[in-house]
């Protein structure tokens, strides 16, 4: 089976790591009451959560890669849903960044919906595969899923939600110890 790859290594960190920033951003432009679209802090910040989206898209085609042997209709289904939902978002987040896009190709209402669920539902189950495969610890799934719970009740929490996220995603981080020599796996 292959080792974790240095994509997937990079992605699991990187992408809630810019969801951080993102959080971060929105909560200095709100500040002043009012988030405006031509603040600097709001403009970064959508740069980081599209560039957080990509990164979200990349770790998936990364864990289908390294799908458990049999796994592989699921793990190319699971991934078909985060990529769905990954463009869904970077529609939205590009449709925020030009309101000449938006005007012209606005998200219809249905993908708004389905967007976020596919989403999770896809990054759950890919999530679910790395557990199966003793890649990743069974509160993985757990807590990418109370991340985002947290992000759902509401988006202020955005700074909470991504540290959550990247809590559940750092052992994706780490080397696989197997092919380095050690037996450590998780149960």
């Amino acid at each position: 089976m292959p080792s974790n790859s240095v994509t997937v290594r990079f992605a699991a960190l990187d992408a809630p790591a810019l969801m951080l920033v993102y959080g971060l951003l929105r909560l200095i432009d709100g500040l002043d009451g009012a988030r405006d679209p031509a603040d600097l802090a709001w403009v970064a910040g959508h740069l980081a959560f599209f560039a957080a989206m990509v990164l979200f898209a990349v770790l998936a085609v990364g864990l289908r890669r390294i799908a458990p042997p049999g796994a592989g209709p699921v793990a190319t289904v699971a991934t078909a849903m985060t990529l769905s939902g990954v463009a869904g978002f970077l529609w939205v987040i590009a449709g925020d960044l030009s309101p000449a896009l938006r005007a012209a190709a606005p998200l219809p209402e249905p993908l708004q919906v389905a967007g976020p669920l596919l989403f999770a539902l896809g990054m759950l189950t890919l999530l679910g595969l790395m557990v199966a495969a003793r890649r990743a610890p069974a509160w993985s799934p757990l807590m990418f899923g109370a991340g985002i719970v947290a992000l759902t009740l509401d988006v202020d929490n955005l700074p909470l939600a991504a540290l959550i996220l990247l809590a559940a995603l750092a052992p994706l981080a780490r080397p696989d110890r197997r092919r380095a020599g050690l037996t450590r796996r998780y149960v």
